[in-house]
């Protein structure tokens, strides 16, 4: 019974804590009034199903505030201090009113229970910076970074923050072999900024900055003309939509361009460049939905009357170009 209470109380705190995370820097009130209202219910819910002599109102009483809340939590884990997530909710919990050391105390306890799990090493050694008045690394953080990397060597904070401290401690060619592999793991946007990082690194450290990168290679080829009957009837001002789609997967484009209407007729060349979603690359599908459409207003959102092209399916690569004409719908 024990047990299962104390259970009951770290996930009734977890809930409490990671659901209202967003409005408690702002909307405190609003926070407090959501968590004691969902405490509330299911203790109500409970005494209406379930078996009300089983509990101890003294043990289980919700939290009415966060304060509160970490207290229940500070008993609890000092009953069982076992719990690896209970630790790293405390220190969330503790971060969150700017008790910096408190926190990461805790996260040093999750991480000695949860030596292989990458994810909270890099929380520990994140907290032992917080919590230093100069924001630095000090050795043990800088263990738990490398634990961290040797359990997962694509953990991206983990090789961020590695390269971080390198870069603190004076060690920039070190820093910046550190970063590279992160080019290949984000998309376009952070890997210019990140590439900038690493050349200021390389800078410092002597050396020749990285070659700038290869324009990637197109994996799909289409022409896309207007037919004539539209062409007197559409804006200056409107716009080509050229986009790619997983086929029976999400509506979300694997490839898009945008084009004026005066650059009509078109040959459009899709690559990994002109895809919006760093986790979906157009080269990682086979088969794609190509289609082109008029956007009147220039916006990406569709009209269901504006001319379009038919969808066509392809299979990628593909060497002969994909033929697209916009007709009126």
């Amino acid at each position: 019974m024990t047990s299962f209470l104390v259970i009951a109380a770290l996930l009734g705190v977890l809930v409490f804590a990671l659901l209202l995370r967003p409005l408690w820097a702002h909307e405190r009130l609003v926070a407090l009034t959501v968590g004691v209202l969902a405490l509330a219910s299911a203790g109500l819910l409970y005494q209406l199903v379930g078996t009300p002599r089983a509990l101890n109102p003294a043990i289980v009483r919700g939290p009415q505030t966060l304060a509160e809340g970490i207290t229940q939590l500070e008993a609890a884990l000092r009953e069982h201090p076992d719990q690896t997530e209970g630790w790293v909710l405390l220190a969330r919990a503790y971060q969150s009113e700017g008790r910096t050391a408190q926190a990461r105390d805790a996260l040093d306890k999750a991480a000695k229970l949860a030596p292989n799990d990458p994810d909270i090493l890099v929380e520990a050694a994140q907290a032992r910076a917080n919590a230093d008045p100069g924001r630095h690394f000090d050795a043990t953080a800088v263990a738990l970074l490398q634990s961290a990397l040797q359990a997962n060597p694509a953990h991206q904070r983990a090789r961020w923050f590695l390269g971080v401290w390198q870069r603190q401690s004076g060690q920039s060619a070190q820093a910046a072999a550190t970063w590279t592999p992160l080019l290949d793991q984000v998309d376009a946007r952070t890997a210019s900024s990140l590439r900038e990082q690493i050349n200021l690194a390389r800078e410092d450290a002597g050396l020749f900055p990285l070659p700038p990168p290869a324009a990637p290679k197109p994996l799909l080829t289409a022409e896309v003309a207007l037919d004539p009957s539209l062409a007197a009837r559409l804006p200056a001002t409107a716009r080509i939509f050229v986009i790619a789609r997983q086929v029976g997967g999400s509506p979300i484009p694997v490839a898009a361009q945008k084009h004026a209407i005066g650059e009509l007729p078109l040959t459009v060349a899709l690559s990994d460049a002109d895809s919006p979603m760093p986790n979906l690359k157009l080269s990682q599908v086979r088969q794609i939905e190509l289609s082109a459409r008029v956007s009147l207003d220039g916006t990406a959102s569709p009209a269901p009357d504006a001319p379009a092209s038919a969808v066509v399916q392809v299979t990628l690569p593909t060497s002969a170009p994909v033929r697209l004409l916009i007709k009126a719908r």
